[in-house]
């Protein structure tokens, strides 16, 4: 599954959000979502074959955290577009200088 394909479903987005702030037990994860265990466990799953997420075993618990490695092919696909609207909104900013 490509990382776009990953980062369609806004939940995992979520996930990740939470682990941009450090590693995270499931449980915790489970708390801060309001999702039932199954469906967290079902996309860390799918998180962590995508290559965006790593688990560690601590015990009876299992602890995920982010790996942004694979998060660079979606930075370079926005790359040009990024260039596209700090254009337009320079543009933006003249026009309004212009008419103040």
């Amino acid at each position: 599954m490509q990382t776009f394909d990953v980062l369609a479903e806004p939940r995992r987005r979520s996930i990740l959000d939470l682990l941009l702030q450090g590693e995270r037990s499931v449980g915790e994860l489970v708390a801060e979502l309001r999702l039932s265990q199954p469906a967290v466990s079902k996309h860390l799953r799918v998180l962590r074959e995508a290559g965006l997420v790593t688990v560690r075993v601590a015990a009876q618990r299992r602890c995920y955290r982010l790996r942004p490695e694979p998060l660079a092919e979606v930075d370079a696909w926005l790359a040009p577009y990024r260039q596209f609207w700090s254009g337009r909104l320079d543009a933006l900013e003249q026009r309004l200088d212009q008419t103040e």
